[in-house]
């Protein structure tokens, strides 16, 4: 049994965001330093998360992942910027005279196991959530407790936004280190309760290109990438911050839509061209549009990341209402059952005026599935031991 009590392990959650004024675009490539700031919501883990599980000890040879359950390259470039990040904090914290025992196992090799509750396929911001994730386990590891920006920021930029729950801003930054370039929350989850958000994923066509190699040909190929950096986003972030503090369903629903059609735009003015939205992405921009007209006023809003899926967000009151229309211009294939997941939302019957507003042809099938969530909170540590992903010799579990 001595062997078991040399494991240090620790279990964390962390959440998925969505953006709703777009990063896209770095000025520094290996710090991850970003040409404009950003804004996001936090997504519940409820719905959406990842968990993780770091362990350190003297017995272990050498670093090692495993995500959901498959054994990854632990020397991708990213993972290993996180690794040294933490580690130099972790000595940095030492040399300041806190001889922690846990600080104590700097030397030590780290087993990492890390699952996700969605379907990584389902193009959902998995890669945010795992490296904050990541970060926020080896910071509990390894005794860190300074801000935890620049750690998860180098293993995927808008992981940085992940570290907190509610509404988050990532700025930008004026330092060449990059020592600015930091996440900070501009109202808590529990600032806006009635806000809702829905996830529409859309049948699975392959994303031409992965958002780190979209951003770099845009950086080099697009004025109007550019001109979005200096003279639209300043602007929009201090928009975007004022509509949530206050509340402006209106406001922040038209700012969401406009950030997102722009962050598309200039994906097309990329050279050559980058498309991620498709036929069913447009439906579904056409179904806001019309609904919103419908309603004279704006009640629903779409953001679209780099793929097809759409977020929606939406003021409690209007969700089913909008649900409805979404299965009427996507009628479920054969899932009808399975077709809403996590929040409950009841169903209502769609008015003939609205129907006759959306005036579409129905997609049937095209929406895979919807998934129902609200605004949550940052990262979460798991007390249970039973959370652990590896067991006390450190490998994974097996599958229950």
């Amino acid at each position: 049994m001595a062997s078991e009590k040399t494991v240090v392990a620790v279990t964390c959650t962390a959440p998925v965001n969505i953006a709703v004024i777009k990063y896209w675009g770095k000025r520094d490539e290996d710090l991850v330093l970003p040409i404009n700031s950003s804004l996001s919501v936090t997504l519940h883990q409820d719905q959406l998360r990842t968990t993780t599980t770091a362990a350190i000890s003297k017995d272990f040879t050498e670093d090692r992942i495993w995500l959901n359950g498959l054994e990854e390259d632990v020397g991708q470039p990213r993972l290993q910027a996180c690794l040294r990040e933490i580690r130099r904090l972790a000595r940095k914290r030492r040399s300041a005279g806190d001889e922690d025992p846990v600080a104590l196992g700097l030397s030590y090799k780290v087993h990492i196991a890390s699952v996700n509750n969605f379907p990584t396929a389902a193009g959902l911001a998995s890669s945010a959530a795992g490296y904050a994730c990541l970060a926020y386990t080896l910071a509990r590891v390894y005794g860190v407790e300074s801000d935890l920006s620049e750690v998860a920021r180098r293993g995927s930029g808008s992981a940085c936004r992940s570290l907190y729950g509610g509404f988050v801003e990532w700025q930008m930054g004026e330092r060449a280190d990059g020592k600015d370039s930091i996440a900070r929350q501009v109202a808590p989850e529990s600032h806006w309760p009635e806000l809702r958000v829905l996830i529409l994923v859309v049948s699975a066509e392959k994303k031409p290109m992965g958002s780190t190699t979209g951003m770099r040909t845009s950086v080099e190929t697009s004025p109007l990438l550019r001109f979005r950096a200096e003279s639209v986003v300043p602007a929009r972030m201090a928009e975007m911050t004022r509509c949530v503090q206050e509340r402006d369903f209106p406001g922040f629903a038209q700012l969401t839509m406009k950030d997102s059609n722009q962050f598309h735009a200039t994906c097309l003015d990329t050279f050559p061209p980058i498309s991620y939205l498709s036929d069913t992405s447009w439906r579904i921009v056409h179904l806001v549009h019309r609904f919103n007209a419908h309603h004279r006023q704006t009640q629903v809003a779409y953001t679209f990341d780099a793929g097809p899926n759409a977020v929606v967000f939406a003021l409690h009151d209007t969700v089913p209402e909008f649900v409805a229309a979404v299965r009427h211009c996507f009628p479920p294939e054969s899932n009808g059952d399975k077709f809403l997941k996590g929040l409950p939302v009841p169903p209502v019957p769609l008015s003939d005026e609205l129907k006759a507003a959306l005036d579409v042809d129905p997609t049937p099938g095209g929406i895979k599935y919807i998934i129902a969530t609200q605004v949550g909170p940052g990262p979460q540590i798991l007390e249970d031991p039973r959370a652990h992903l590896l067991g006390p010799d450190g490998l994974p579990k097996p599958a229950a």
